[in-house]
């Protein structure tokens, strides 16, 4: 999603803004969209972004690592002086991430990451599809938000880290997650995270409306102590959710 003969990007930025703010206009809140403003050199991905902003964009994406860490500095540092949110895509971390006898681990690029000064990580999603154990995900999430962070061994954390002035990095879960992954989400990230549902919400029977009202009313429900049996009472379009995906399970190597 660069800008290709079907796909140029000053088109795509327009129709999917417009469709932003018609959605905050219908529902009265906050939306965004992350415009993919990744380019071959950093000043064209710095124009791309300058044009979402004049267009009203509070969001956009940035593939960090195909890009380099010299020129997402420099695209994080634009972001925030225009109080824009910058997803941070990892494309191409698995080159040494997956490697088992060599490589680089995650939480290395996940402390890379916020040194940089990015904004939004996708960590692996521990119950979906992807790779990423429940204890190695919850280390990458403290070295993304917590200002201290204590060695931990289970956690893969031998050194203690003080990131001292540094900003927190918003942890990410997407990739094969559904409704019924939404209770372990919130106890393994908490509230303060994104959930990015893509079949999850798209594959609803009664189409991605639906499913993105069913997983809503799912996670607004958990946080304030109901069950997901309790809130599709009141939510057919969680309860068709649920039945759909009862069985959608993945046998991911952690």
């Amino acid at each position: 999603m660069n800008s290709q003969p079907f796909s140029r990007w000053r088109d795509r930025f327009m129709y999917a803004q417009e469709a932003v703010v018609d959605a905050m206009a219908i529902t009265n809140e906050f939306k965004g969209h992350w415009h993919n403003i990744t380019a071959a050199s950093t000043s064209e991905a710095l124009r791309r972004m300058e044009y979402l902003h004049s267009m009203g964009a509070r969001m956009c994406m940035y593939d960090f690592l195909t890009a380099g860490f010299a020129a997402s500095t420099d695209v994080f540092a634009r972001a925030a002086e225009l109080n824009m949110i910058v997803h941070c895509h990892r494309a191409m971390h698995a080159v040494f991430t997956r490697q088992k006898n060599h490589g680089i681990h995650m939480r290395v690029v996940a402390k890379w990451l916020r040194l940089a000064g990015g904004d939004h990580l996708h960590t692996g999603t521990v119950v979906g599809k992807l790779e990423g154990s429940w204890n190695d995900t919850l280390g990458i999430i403290d070295l993304l938000r917590e200002r201290t962070v204590a060695p931990n061994e289970e956690r893969g954390l031998y050194f203690g880290q003080d990131f001292g002035g540094l900003k927190a990095v918003w942890p990410v879960a997407s990739g094969g997650i559904h409704i019924h992954h939404i209770p372990d989400l919130l106890r393994i990230y908490g509230n303060d995270a994104f959930f990015l549902f893509g079949g999850g919400t798209h594959g609803h029977p009664k189409g991605s409306r639906a499913g993105a009202r069913a997983n809503r009313v799912a996670v607004e429900a958990l946080v304030a102590g109901q069950t997901l049996e309790q809130a599709a009472r009141g939510c057919s379009e969680l309860r068709e959710a649920m039945d759909l995906w009862s069985d959608v399970k993945f046998d991911v190597q952690n």
